[in-house]
C-alpha cells in the first residue's frame, strides 16, 4: 500500500472497526461499557477527522478491500455526502452514549439492559456506518440487515409486553422491506452481473426487469423509512423504547434506508423513473408530512407526539424525487433541492435525538411524559427545555437552524422548478409543526398545579447533551455554506449552485 493510499484506508478501517470492535469488548466487559464507548467514540472520532480532512483536500475516493476492484470485490466510497452523514452519526451517537450512562451504566437496576445496551448500540453505529460507506447494494444489503436486527431488539430491550410487541411489529415490516429489497437487487444482479453502484449508472436502463427491481428496492426502503402507509410500525418503536434507543431510532435508523434511496436513484440508476413515479413519492411525502403532524396534534405524551413528528417529518425528504431526480437531475435547480433533503436529514437528525434525549430526562425527572405532568418543568431542567425549544425552531424550518437552510434551499428548488406545490405543503407542515410542539413547551412554562409531584434533579451534564446536538442543528443553518459546498464532493453531475 503506498503512502496516499495509506490515511485513507486507516481512516475507513477507524470508522467501520471501532464501533464494531467496541461492540465485541462491550459484550464480554458488560459492567464497563460505558468506558468501551468513550473509547470507541474516541478512535471513530479520529478516523472521521482524517476522513474530512482528506476529502476536503483531495476529493472524493474509493477503496477496494483486498485488492480486489469491482464487480468482484467490496468497494467502499467515502464522498462528501458519506461524510456528512457519518459525521452527523458520530455526533448523534456521542450525545445518546453521553446521556445512557445513567439508566445504562454499571449501577442500574437493570441488569440485563446495563449488559445489553452498550453492545446494541455499538452494532447499531457500526452498521450505519458501513452503510454510508458502502459502494455496491449487497453490502449496503448487509449493513441494512444487521442495522434492522440492532434495533429491534434495542426497542424490546426492557422486555415489557407492550414494547416486545412493539418490536415485533417492527420486525415485520422490516422483513417486508428487506425481501423486496434483495429481490429487487437479485434482479438487477441477474440482469446485469453486478451489484456496483458505479458499474450500475452505465448498464441499468428501461428494460422492465430493470423497472420492477427499481421498484421492488424503492418499496423495501420506503418501509424501512416509514414512508406514509408504511408507517405504522413507527410510533409505537419509538415511543416504548427507552429514550437512549428512542434517538437512535428516530435520528439515525430511517435516515439509512433513505441514504441507500438516494444512492439507487441518484447514482445507480439516475434516468430509469419517470415523472409519474417521483410524483408518487413526491405524494405519499405530503401525505406523510399531514397524517403525522394531525395525529401529533392529538397525543397526550410527549414521546408519542415526538414519534408522529417523524412520520411527518420523513415525508420532507421524499420532495427531492420530484424536484431533483429524473429529467430535473441537469437542471439547475436540482443542487438545491437535492441539498435541502440532505440538509433536513442531517439537521433532523440532530434534533430529533435531542428531543428524544429531552423526553427521557423529563421521564427521569417526574417518572412519566404525559403532558399534563411537565407543567412548571422549566424550574427543574431549564437545559432540557431550552433544549426542546432549540429542536423546535429547527423541526419547524425557523431561521437561522439547518432545518430552516432546508426549506430555504428546497422551497427555492420548487418555485425554479414550476412546482409551487411542495412549496405550499412545506409551508403548511411547518405551521403544523410550530402548533403540535407548542403544547409541550407551553405547559413547561405554565404554573405547577399545587399538589403537583416534585420533580426529580436531573445533572446539568446530562442535560448539557440534548442541548449540544440542538445547539449543533441550529449551527449548520448559520454556517450552511461550508457544508453546502462540501456535500457536493464526489456527487455525479453536481449542479454549480451556491445559496444565494
Amino acid at each position: 500500500m503506498t503512502d496516499s493510499a495509506f490515511a485513507p484506508a486507516m481512516a475507513l478501517a477507524l470508522i467501520l472497526a471501532a464501533p464494531l470492535f467496541g461492540a465485541l469488548a462491550a459484550m464480554v466487559m458488560g459492567r464497563r461499557g460505558a468506558g468501551i464507548a468513550l473509547a470507541t467514540m474516541a478512535a471513530t472520532g479520529i478516523g472521521i477527522v482524517t476522513l474530512l480532512v482528506i476529502i476536503a483536500g483531495e476529493g472524493a475516493f474509493t477503496l477496494a478491500i483486498g485488492g480486489w476492484e469491482a464487480p468482484l470485490g467490496i468497494q467502499l466510497r467515502a464522498d462528501g455526502l458519506a461524510a456528512g452523514f457519518v459525521t452527523t452519526t458520530a455526533l448523534v451517537m456521542g450525545a445518546i452514549l453521553a446521556v445512557a450512562g445513567k439508566p445504562f451504566g454499571a449501577g442500574a437496576i437493570e441488569r440485563r439492559g446495563a449488559y445489553t445496551f452498550w453492545p446494541l448500540a455499538l452494532l447499531l453505529w457500526g452498521a450505519l456506518n458501513a452503510i454510508f460507506l458502502s459502494g455496491d447494494l449487497f453490502n449496503l444489503y448487509v449493513g441494512l440487515e444487521l442495522l434492522t436486527l440492532v434495533a429491534v431488539a434495542l426497542v424490546g430491550i426492557e422486555g415489557k409486553r407492550e414494547t416486545l410487541a412493539a418490536a415485533l411489529r417492527y420486525m415485520m415490516f422490516a422483513l417486508m422491506g428487506s425481501l423486496l429489497y434483495l429481490l429487487g437487487a437479485a434482479l438487477l444482479y441477474a440482469a446485469h452481473g453486478t451489484l456496483d453502484i458505479a458499474l450500475l449508472a452505465t448498464r441499468v436502463g428501461s428494460a422492465p426487469g430493470d423497472i420492477v427491481a427499481a421498484a421492488a428496492i424503492t418499496a423495501g426502503l420506503a418501509a424501512k423509512t416509514a414512508l406514509f402507509p408504511f408507517h405504522s410500525w413507527l410510533p409505537p418503536a419509538h415511543s416504548g423504547a427507552p429514550a437512549p434507543a428512542s434517538a437512535m431510532l428516530s435520528g439515525l435508523v430511517p435516515k439509512a434506508s433513505f441514504y441507500i434511496l438516494l444512492r439507487f436513484w441518484f447514482e445507480a440508476a439516475p434516468d430509469i423513473a419517470g415523472t409519474g413515479v417521483l410524483m408518487l413519492l413526491g405524494g405519499l411525502g405530503a401525505l406523510a408530512m399531514i397524517y403525522g403532524s394531525l395525529l401529533a396534534l392529538h397525543q397526550d405524551r410527549l414521546k408519542l407526539i415526538i414519534a408522529y413528528s417523524t412520520v411527518a417529518q420523513l415525508g420532507y425528504l421524499f420532495f427531492v424525487f420530484p424536484l431533483a431526480g429524473g429529467t430535473s437531475a441537469a437542471q439547475p435547480w436540482a443542487a438545491g433541492a437535492w441539498s435541502g433533503a440532505i440538509f433536513h436529514a442531517l439537521s433532523h437528525a440532530m434534533a430529533k435525538a435531542s428531543m428524544f434525549l429531552c423526553a427521557g430526562l423529563v421521564i427521569e425527572a417526574v417518572g412519566h411524559d404525559r403532558l399534563p405532568g411537565m407543567k412548571g418543568i422549566v424550574r427543574t431542567l431549564p437545559m432540557t427545555v431550552f433544549a426542546f425549544a432549540l429542536a423546535a425552531i429547527t423541526l419547524m424550518g425557523l431561521p437561522p437552524s439547518g432545518g430552516f437552510t432546508a426549506k430555504y434551499l428546497m422551497m427555492t428548488a420548487a418555485f425554479a422548478a414550476g412546482q409551487p406545490f411542495w412549496a405550499l405543503m412545506l409551508i403548511v407542515a411547518g405551521l403544523l409543526a410550530a402548533s403540535y410542539l407548542y403544547r409541550p413547551l407551553a405547559l413547561a412554562f405554565a404554573l405547577p398545579d399545587a399538589d403537583a409531584k416534585v420533580p426529580g434533579a436531573v445533572s446539568r451534564a446530562r442535560q448539557a447533551a440534548p442541548l449540544a446536538l440542538a445547539l449543533a442543528a441550529i449551527l449548520l443553518g448559520i454556517l450552511s455554506a461550508a457544508p453546502f459546498a462540501f456535500i457536493q464532493i464526489g456527487r455525479p453531475g453536481a449542479a454549480v449552485e451556491g445559496l444565494e
